[in-house]
Order: C-alpha cells, then structure tokens, then sequence
C-alpha cells in the first residue's frame, strides 16, 4: 500500500489548516482497510478515517496518529440496464455527478460541486438544494471494526436525518456506497449541473479554502442570515474570517490556525445567541488535541 510518513495535515484538507501525524496510508480496497485497522488495534496505535477532508479541522498540533485515507477507494462501476451506479468511497461527488450526468443518469446533480467523497457524503447524509444523498442510496457497503466483517446495509436499514446518519453511531469505515439513478437525458442533467455550479460560484467563496458551510441549518431561520444581522461579515481572528459573500463560512485568508479557527466559530456562536437566543450546532469535525 502507499503510504507517507510524518506528514502535514494542512496538505490532506480543503481549510488548508492542521499540524502532522505520524503516517498517512492510502488502502485501495476493503482488505486493505481491515488488514489496516487490524495492525493498529493490535499495536494499540491511534488512527482516523479521512476522505476528502472537506469537512474537517485537524489541530495545530496536529495528529498523534495514524491517518488511513479512502481516496484510494475510487472505483465506479455503472449497470447501464438498471441506472445502478456504484462507487467507492473515495469518488469525489463532483466528479460522480458529472460522470453519470453525462451518461443521461438523473438524480445526482445536486452533488455537482459538492467537493467531498462519496464515502463523507454518505457518513453525513450530504446535500444540497433541496436533495440529499439518501434520496438515491440503494445500499451501503462498509467494514464493521467490532466484527471485523465486510457488511452491506440497505438503505431502508439506514438511519437517515438532516446531515445524520445512523453510520455516526457506529464503529465503521464506508467502503462504497450503490445508487439508483434514473436514465433521462444527459443535456438535461449537465444544465442542472452547470445551474447548480453557477448558483455555487455567486454565492459561496469558493476562492478561498474553507470547510464549507460552518453551521447546521438552524429550523425556521437562515444561518448565514443570522450570521450577517450580527454584523460578523467579514469578522476576523487572526487568518480565519467570516466570509464576506457568505456568513455561512469562514474562510482561510492566510495563514489561519486551527485556534483561529475555533475562536472565531466561539465568537459567531455566543453573538448569534446573545441575539438570537439560538445555539448554533458546528457541522465542522474537529481532530487532535
């Protein structure tokens, strides 16, 4: 397998931020994954299942650990017949999108733009613009580390809530995950694309690396709107900053930490509730110490 020793976290995610682990290691299959998880359970080493780090903050101190990254995992394979399409966890949604778009597969344009893994997208139920990925997920293929088994899970099986999902509960690495999309027209799908990439690039800051959207959707409020009245627009500690297109994200202007980071996330939180009287939920995982 490949791996990299003593490497810096900042390299592995889209906030650009984070100190080092002891060794990133890149499985490209499930017997890699549990020969893997088997060697560090029985040397006692610590690890973390990484995707396409999109929706992750490593500490500045970095990660007294073993990163496995599923990047690795990046088969596709499509039953023309049936519209069944399956994917690794490791397949950037993006690129699936567009992939199955093309082939005149609808039902995943919403994911096009959508920067992380299928694997991540389908841990937190990742949506967008009204759809969720639990809306054409057929089933689950995953590794239980309690068992050490390969399962595969159909998705009626499957916990699914707003970005929740009964796989945070469990002691689990997604392997892939199989689709049912439906055969209609490729011109059709690639415009729905290139309309939900458009909407993207007006109204987030794509331009600047970040973790996406910082909070959960709070019921019956806009959080980003919430953000925007408290006048954090543009609101800066240090490197990290609320994003002025969007209050929804903070962004890495430069050399932003990881403590940055969090101070600011403190900060929105106790304005918007000192207004508001609303507890805003982080969406963003927080790793290392």
């Amino acid at each position: 397998m490949n791996y990299t020793l003593n490497t810096t976290l900042s390299s592995l995610t889209s906030f650009k931020i984070g100190g080092k682990c002891k060794s990133v290691i890149y499985p490209e299959n499930g017997d890699d994954v549990k020969r893997i998880i088997a060697y560090m359970n029985e040397h006692g080493e610590k690890y973390f299942i990484l995707g396409n780090g999109t929706n992750v903050l490593f500490s500045d101190n970095g990660f007294d650990g073993h990163i496995i990254s599923c990047t690795g995992l990046n088969e596709i394979a499509i039953d023309e017949d049936t519209g069944a399409v399956t994917a690794g966890a490791g397949v950037n949604l993006t690129l699936l999108a567009y992939k199955v778009s093309k082939m005149g597969y609808g039902g995943l344009e919403f994911a096009y733009g959508i920067p992380g893994s299928v694997g991540g997208g389908v841990y937190m139920n990742a949506g967008a613009y009204g759809s969720e990925l639990s809306s054409v997920i057929e089933s689950v293929e995953y590794f239980d580390i309690s068992s050490g088994e390969v399962k595969n899970v159909p998705a009626k099986e499957i916990y699914f809530g707003y970005r929740k999902t009964s796989f945070m509960d469990m002691n689990t690495v997604i392997l892939s995950a199989k689709l049912s999309l439906k055969k209609g027209s490729p011109e059709e799908s690639l415009a729905l694309c290139d309309e939900y990439m458009a909407r993207r690039k007006d109204k987030q800051p794509l331009e600047f690396p970040s973790a996406g959207s910082v909070f959960k959707r709070c019921e019956g409020r806009f959080t980003g709107e919430m953000i925007e009245k408290c006048g954090l627009k543009g609101y800066r500690i240090g490197g990290a900053q609320v994003s002025e297109k969007h209050a929804g994200f903070i962004v890495n202007r430069g050399g932003a930490t990881a403590q940055d980071v969090l101070a600011l996330i403190d900060h929105i939180k106790k304005t918007v509730y000192a207004r508001y009287g609303v507890s805003l939920e982080c969406e963003v995982r927080v790793v290392g110490e």
